[in-house]
């Protein structure tokens, strides 16, 4: 690790250049999401396996299966019918969009808040990532966990008659309450650029 250097080649002096390196102290934060990650893809395996040992007529993993979209005080499913493999499914979808949100969390927040990746003209670099900032990584994680609680309102949705009224009207306010939230998000960081390039051309 190098130390800091001022745009003009010059050195920090010690107490902002120790200041300044105080943000590694965030790698192991996101080491640790990278395992989480790993128990994520294992997990996602695991369902899948179930998923099609129980097509092909498993009965562990039938009952695994039933056991997995079981409704708290519904009735457990007896068979795999077209509701139960979109439940499953959509717990796939869920982890999947949980991984995605990982990713731009880990990639994103090390290349904004701790280091350089050096990743420009690399085949795999990710599009979003050319224009990262805080704004613009706090705007993708808003739009991903409106993703992951579409996922969590539709499951509620496919077994809305297990459930009281009360928690389908808290999960759509809820739901709602994030995609208000994520357009504030949106219209204040819009805000904020155009300001930003009016005070650039005066």
């Amino acid at each position: 690790m190098t130390d800091p250097y001022r745009p003009n080649g010059q050195k920090l002096s010690p107490i902002p250049a120790f200041i300044f390196m105080s943000r590694w102290l965030q790698l192991p934060l996101y080491l640790g999401l990278i395992l989480a990650q790993c128990v994520y893809v294992f997990h996602f395996w695991v369902e899948l396996k179930d998923l099609i040992g129980a097509a092909l007529g498993n009965e562990a993993s039938l009952q695994h299966i039933f056991q997995a979209v079981a409704v708290p005080g519904a009735a457990m499913p007896t068979k795999l019918n077209e509701s139960t493999i979109m439940l499953v499914v959509l717990g796939l979808i869920d982890v999947v969009m949980i991984s995605n949100l990982l990713i731009m969390v880990i990639v994103g927040g090390y290349e904004t808040f701790v280091s350089r990746m050096h990743l420009e003209g690399h085949p795999d670099q990710p599009e979003w990532l050319s224009h990262v900032n805080a704004s613009v990584l706090k705007t993708k994680l808003a739009m991903a966990i409106i993703g992951i609680s579409s996922i969590h309102l539709l499951k509620t949705f496919i077994n809305a008659q297990a459930y009281e009224p009360k928690i389908l009207i808290a999960q759509t306010v809820i739901h709602v309450v994030f995609l208000l939230s994520a357009l504030a998000i949106a219209y204040t960081d819009r805000l904020m650029t155009s300001t930003h390039n009016e005070s650039k051309h005066h």
